[in-house]
């Protein structure tokens, strides 16, 4: 059991129900909602060589306009999750879902989670119904899970309609291209508005490899910093070697190289985003991964599987 997986998912049958009821079934307009169960879950543990998983909820998250109907679907997510933690101690760890937009309710439910539920840290998408991850709204929040030092795992989900404009939708899955783009925009909000800054205690993992971070950080050094008055302080290529990445979906070839430009390679941690990529590709990509002893040398390559997560969670 040589890895630890902090990009991990669960479907519990009354959640992909909420998806199904909601409009949702074919979440950011991927093939369908792949199937799930806990013992399934076990099983890919085994076979993945997987020592433990974090478990979150992926896009579209918990919120689908209705704010009651999201703290509710958001607490029995978390008590399942937790349920699972305690089922296989040492197997399942997990990150809490929230009803944000809603932040008197995502407040509650963070305060829950990790007093009651025993969350290992929370998981935001990337924008909540256009809502992106550097607005003041979110404030009290950050100041929270800053209080608790707590780890935040951002997850892409489609883009907000005024990102997209009026130009006519691809007709792909959006996690081929726009939750890269996503993730890059919220993640450039945060930097931007000086989230990072304002709570050095926030510890925040970004999701595949840093979607297209390091290829734009000395454009959001120039034209981003001169536009949020942090001209000549690099804020980006200065909170990409303090944020921590993981390695889901494709980083090689292309990837991985870019992110170690950027990026603090104690700071990489393995991903498998399992069950949305299939078990045979997780073990493709994670026999890719082992073997990538040019990128990362052979000591770089053990600590990203597991000797930076559990340094980042002790």
């Amino acid at each position: 059991m040589t890895k630890i997986d902090v990009h991990h998912h669960f479907l519990p049958d009354f959640y992909r129900q909420a998806l199904i009821d909601n409009g949702h079934s074919r979440p950011d307009g991927i093939w369908g909602i792949p199937g799930w169960d806990e013992t399934s879950a076990l099983r890919m543990l085994d076979e993945a060589g997987i020592a433990k998983a974090y478990l979150s909820i992926s896009s579209p998250g918990v919120h689908f306009g209705d704010a009651a109907a999201a703290r509710v679907l958001a607490r029995r997510v978390n008590e399942e999750a937790a349920r699972l933690a305690r089922a296989h101690p040492g197997r399942f760890a997990f990150f809490a879902s929230t009803p944000l937009p809603d932040i008197d309710g995502a407040l509650a439910e963070i305060a829950y989670a990790f007093d009651e539920l025993g969350a290992d840290g929370v998981v935001f998408e990337t924008n909540f119904d256009g809502l992106y991850l550097g607005n003041e709204q979110l404030e009290p929040v950050y100041t929270e899970l800053g209080r608790r030092n707590a780890v935040l795992f951002l997850h892409p989900t489609s883009p907000a309609a005024p990102c997209t404009g009026h130009a006519p939708a691809l007709p792909y899955p959006r996690p081929m291209l726009e939750f890269l783009f996503d993730t890059t925009r919220t993640v450039t909000d945060m930097v931007l508005s000086g989230v990072l800054e304002r709570h050095p205690g926030l510890r925040v993992i970004v999701p595949h490899a840093g979607a297209v971070l390091p290829a734009v950080a000395s454009r959001v050094d120039v034209i981003g910093a001169r536009t949020a008055g942090k001209e000549h302080q690099q804020p980006m290529r200065n909170a990409l070697r303090t944020l921590h990445f993981d390695l889901a979906g494709m980083p090689l070839p292309e990837m991985l190289p870019a992110l170690l430009n950027v990026a603090d390679p104690a700071r990489l941690h393995y991903g498998s985003d399992w069950p949305f990529t299939p078990l045979p590709e997780v073990l493709a990509w994670a026999g890719r991964l082992e073997a990538a002893t040019t990128a990362l040398g052979e000591d770089g390559i053990t600590k990203a599987l597991r000797a930076n997560t559990e340094a980042l969670f002790s």
